[in-house]
């Protein structure tokens, strides 16, 4: 008995020593370590790293830019499953123990004195966070240490909710996704609320191994470990039995996701980037910014699609090309493998690789009602795989455009049956139209851009600056500078006005030879149709687009006063050729110099700049920065939005009566001149221009009313022809048409306003003074006051001018 009471006082000495001890140990170790740890305060305002996000003027995300895919959610946004998945997971005890689960950290210990390796165990949700947060991820016992006190520390400073929720936003979860907000839209393509339970469990499965356990790289792994966390809330009661039973039998359908953009806008999402990298550094792919555009997401969608629309309308009038590849595809071939031949062709803009798997020779039903003569229509099928591996069929309607392609001004005959275009085993691309058949297309070799402005202030509504900006990042509406051609031309008649022509000034269109020291040699320009027209109104020497009209007026006024007075409408003098030339638009200009340019005709005069960035908030919300637009204020034209400053009024730099002639000439280039496509749209206030250059390098159409403008242009990027008949009103038209047909939807016409020193006379149509008994055509025309025709041609003959009706034009002749 003795015996075993000192036994029992000896284990007893032991185990107050080592207690003592280790009070001692630990507390010294706390003392020791505390000073270093870190302040607990920063996680109650901690900046996770969020990505830039970009949007519309109507809150459509644009574009995300950043290496960390973050969505920050409070407690009170997670669903209670989801949190009930990560407990039990990672830490069952979570919302009873202090921070620090002892009896895991006693069986690592355990486990050390046993083996003398490291073990797993003992590793809580709060001491994730203090790993996550403040410390590395390296295996030591310093390390170790600290954490445990750290998790202490912040178990006497945060709420369990507060923790928790640090945890769901920090963690990461593969795939660059950080948090389980932007893992549910990364993997499930969801909002964290609208995920179902085996879902909610393969994301609280993904802490303990992002990779090991990730569905899209180990689906049979994460899946095993799905239906472990499953089983774990079963053993916890979190659910029943039947839910358990439902969702360890389901498939998991995850696949990885980009962010849900709302509106394709990548050039534009581009230039917010560039300008916010320009502005805040790398900080701004990790501070959460929001930029919020000028964009409108229906606009920018009509811009995208009128794009495509254009140039494979192009192709259409130029031929096939041919196949993109070809590959020798042996019957019954599995899916699969028939895939594999698509992964080196990927999607360009609309456009979608496809393998031709068979062509079905199909006998059209016989109609007996039918003349026996009549023509039979082709009705061959090409069966195609999708890259989704889906089929679908292409019909000979949408393939029969398909002449093989020679030259830019030449096709061959056209094909009559599918063998003659292609074969099974090619790979081509093919379009899906509305009403979801297939199409056959080609990747266009042309390239185009669009921009459309609000005249009223110059913000961007939309804007294109190619068929696909991964395909060719080259942002041709600011950075392509080009030849407008006659799509200039209405500046130059501007500037005549301002120097004292009329629209009824009389301009000899006639051959005509200039020696120009600024030119090689002599100058012999004709209009395109090599035909001349005789003394022709200033009017309708827009209307047709006569190039020796422009460059009559030209010669006239002076190129240097048409020079310094272009510059009101946003053009740099310096860039702006010094000699003739400069009247049929030789300049090189980028789209959105041009579109400026208009914008300033559509307002009435004022000057405006392109701008895109209303306004950047920071995750709270707080406005970091608003734009101080300019805005017109005319009282002719009100709008809502004039500002109280007058210093954001935006200044007039042409003539109110200047502009309007202009304007009423511009409508009638859609009425009666190189624009009367437009007609379509069935709107009586739209103005425009066509442009295009020699040889048609360059295809343009610039067009307004009040309200909005865009201009549209076509070309290569290594200029070469377009084509023979390839104009400004053939190419480039139809592209403003179908964009604009969707801007001006729902916007009511707008009447045009006379100023008050404007005067409506009629006069003769050929002469451009007052109309007389003996005019053979008449028609009305304005002037501003004071400049209107005093006489008639029966008072006097009739007399090519220069700045008025009386001047004769005098051009030296070589």
């Amino acid at each position: 008995m003795r015996r075993l009471y000192q036994l029992f006082l000896t284990l007893l000495t032991l185990f107050l020593t080592i207690t003592v001890f280790s009070v001692i140990t630990i507390t010294s170790a706390y003392y020791y370590l505390e000073p270093n740890l870190p302040e607990i305060d920063v996680l109650k305002d901690v900046q996770l790293q969020v990505p830039l996000r970009v949007y519309s003027t109507d809150n459509k995300l644009l574009a995300e830019f950043g290496e960390m895919k973050r969505e920050p959610v409070s407690y009170h946004e997670i669903p209670e499953t989801l949190i009930q998945a990560i407990i039990s997971a990672e830490d069952e005890s979570f919302f009873h123990h202090p921070g620090v689960d002892y009896k895991g950290i006693l069986r690592a210990v355990i486990h050390l004195i046993k083996t003398g390796t490291k073990g797993q165990g003992g590793s809580t949700i709060t001491m994730q966070v203090a790993r996550n947060f403040f410390l590395t991820r390296d295996k030591t016992y310093i390390r170790k240490i600290n954490e445990i006190f750290l998790s202490l520390k912040i178990e006497k400073e945060l709420s369990k909710q507060e923790i928790m929720a640090l945890y769901m936003n920090k963690i990461y979860l593969g795939h660059r996704s950080y948090g389980v907000a932007a893992a549910a839209k990364v993997y499930y393509g969801k909002a964290l609320n609208d995920l179902s339970l085996e879902q909610y469990a393969m994301i609280a499965g993904l802490p303990k191994a992002p990779s090991a356990y990730n569905p899209v790289t180990n689906p049979q792994r994460a899946t095993i470990r799905r239906n472990y966390v499953l089983s774990r809330m079963l053993q916890l009661n979190y659910i029943s039995k039947e839910q358990h039973s439902t969702s360890v039998k389901t498939i998991d359908n995850a696949e990885i996701h980009t962010a849900n953009i709302e509106v394709e806008a990548p050039y534009i999402a581009e230039m917010v980037r560039a300008q916010m990298v320009k502005q805040y550094g790398n900080e701004a792919y990790t501070t959460g910014f929001n930029v919020y555009t000028t964009i409108s997401g229906k606009m920018q969608t009509a811009a995208n699609q009128a794009l495509r629309s254009a140039l494979m309308s192009y192709e259409h009038r130029h031929g096939y090309k041919g196949v993109s590849g070809h590959y020798d595809l042996i019957p019954n071939t599995p899916i699969l493998e028939q895939l594999t031949l698509l992964t080196d062709f990927k999607p360009v803009g609309n456009l979608k690789p496809v393998l031709v798997t068979s062509i079905i020779q199909s006998t059209p039903e016989t109609d007996t009602k039918k003349k026996k003569n009549t023509k039979k229509e082709n009705t061959q099928r090409a069966q195609i795989l999708l890259k989704d591996g889906n089929s679908a069929f292409l019909t000979w309607k949408h393939i029969k455009w398909a002449r093989k392609y020679i030259n830019d001004r030449r096709m061959g005959k056209k094909p009559k049956k599918i063998e003659e275009v292609f074969n099974i085993g090619d790979i081509i691309y093919v379009e899906q139209l509305k009403n979801s058949e297939y199409a056959l297309a080609q990747l266009p070799e042309a390239s185009a851009a669009l921009v459309s402005l609000n005249p009223q202030n110059g913000a961007i509504n939309a804007i294109t600056g190619g068929f696909d900006y991964y395909h060719s990042k080259f942002n041709r509406v600011i950075q392509a500078k080009r030849q407008p051609g006659s799509n200039f031309k209405p500046f130059i008649y501007s500037a005549a006005l301002n120097k004292g022509y009329t629209t009824a000034t009389l301009i000899n269109d006639a051959p005509v030879v200039f020696k120009d020291s600024h030119l090689e040699g002599f100058w012999r320009p004709d209009n395109y149709s090599g035909k001349f027209f005789g003394p022709t109104r200033l009017r309708k020497g827009l209307i047709k687009s006569r190039n020796l009209v422009s460059i009559r007026i030209l010669r006239d006024i002076g190129i240097n006063y048409a020079i310094d007075y272009v510059q009101r409408f946003g053009f740099i003098g310096s860039e702006l050729p010094k000699n003739l030339s400069l009247a049929l638009g030789s300049a090189t200009l980028t789209p959105m110099q041009i579109a400026r340019g208009y914008a300033i005709l559509a307002n009435g005069g004022y000057d405006i700049k392109p701008w895109f960035i209303e306004r950047i908030e920071d995750p709270s919300q707080t406005i970091l920065f608003k734009q101080q637009y300019t805005s017109v204020c005319s009282k002719d034209y009100p709008v809502e939005d004039c500002p109280e400053d007058e210093s954001l009024h935006a200044p007039r730099v042409a003539d109110e009566d200047n502009v309007f002639l202009m304007t009423t000439i511009m409508r009638d280039v859609i009425k009666h001149g190189t624009g009367r496509k437009a007609l379509k749209l069935g709107r009586q206030d739209l103005a425009g221009k066509t442009g295009t250059t020699n040889d048609q390098l360059d295809a343009w159409f610039s067009g307004f009313n009040r309200q909005i403008m865009a201009t549209a242009w076509v070309g290569f990027d290594t200029p070469r022809s377009l084509g023979r008949l390839e104009f400004g009103g053939t190419a480039a038209l139809p592209m403003w048409m179908n964009f604009m047909e969707i801007a001006l939807k729902d916007m009511p016409e707008q009447a045009l306003i006379e100023p008050e020193n404007i005067v409506t006379v009629k006069i003769d149509s050929e002469t451009g003074l007052l109309a007389s008994g003996g005019s053979k055509k008449t028609q009305y025309e304005y002037f501003i006051e004071g400049s209107e025709p005093q006489r008639s041609s029966i008072d006097s003959d009739s007399s090519v001018s220069s700045g008025s009706n009386t001047e004769a034009v005098n051009d030296e002749l070589f």
